[in-house]
């Protein structure tokens, strides 16, 4: 299964540089350079680094010379021609480099190391994001893990079993941005978390009674 191109969303933060065969006529088309200091020193800590474009809610972007230009629901091909068309009264056979920052997918339930994660690059599959976070614990359920996916602004869900063969050609083994994969706990992390709640009520129980005897043998004292 080939990964399917990923589609520009609201708040995503973009990075995109122009080039051409000419260095110079390239500047006004590209945001300046940025360095980062750290906090009450004059030092710069980071090597600079091109200044991202954020898309804002009303799924624009605001690009140099050219003004607002709306994305959301685009593929990156898509943006690159569309940038493309818009500079050719500027620029002649401009090479456009896109790139996605802040791509994340958020993995809970029966994994070494639940959360959010912004990944390196946008094509990853739902393994490696699970090797992001530890892989599944010995309690999890690997054949119904859930996967929840923003579609055009409606949630789809889908059960994933790692165990069929046939996840290396389902639409979910690429992930996409903001997916969710949450693995379920298995019958044996249900027992024992049912064995740890009951040993916790007889403790409790337990000293309760205990307490309750001890004042009452302080006041039979008295």
């Amino acid at each position: 299964m080939l990964p399917q191109d990923m589609r520009i969303n609201i708040g995503d933060i973009l990075t995109i540089l122009v080039s051409g065969l000419d260095p110079t006529a390239v500047i006004p088309f590209n945001l300046p350079l940025v360095s980062y200091a750290s906090p009450g020193s004059d030092q710069i800590y980071a090597s600079p680094t091109i200044q991202p474009y954020i898309v804002d809610k009303q799924g624009m972007i605001t690009f140099p010379v050219i003004g607002n230009i709306y994305v959301v629901g685009l593929k990156k091909d898509e943006v690159i021609a569309l940038l493309k068309q818009k500079l050719s009264s500027y620029l002649k056979d401009p090479v456009i480099t896109l790139q996605i920052m802040n791509f994340k997918v958020t993995i809970l339930g029966e994994v070494a190391h639940p959360g959010t994660y912004t990944l390196p690059n946008e094509q990853v599959t739902i393994l490696q994001a699970l090797g992001y976070a530890g892989d599944m614990t010995v309690y999890g359920k690997r054949d119904n893990v859930l996967l929840i996916r923003d579609h055009n602004g409606r949630k789809e869900y889908s059960r994933i079993n790692f165990n069929d063969s046939y996840l290396l050609n389902s639409p979910y083994y690429y992930l996409q941005q903001n997916d969710v994969i949450y693995v379920e706990p298995n019958k044996a992390r249900m027992m024992s978390v049912d064995t740890q709640n009951t040993t916790l009520y007889i403790s409790i129980v337990s000293t309760i009674v205990t307490t309750a005897a001890v004042l009452i043998s302080l006041l039979k004292i008295k």
